[in-house]
């Protein structure tokens, strides 16, 4: 007996995942904020 996909909820199933992986990609693509020195920038300026 042949198997039926339903495309439809396979269609919303890839997007989920895709949707996922970008957020993923994105919240790993923020650039960490450093410490600054506040005494070094004073004396710069």
């Amino acid at each position: 007996m042949g198997v039926t996909r339903l495309k439809r909820k396979d269609k919303r199933n890839r997007a989920v995942a895709t949707n996922e992986v970008n957020r993923i990609k994105q919240l790993t693509k923020t650039p960490v904020i450093r410490k600054v020195d506040v005494e070094e920038l004073k004396k710069q300026a």
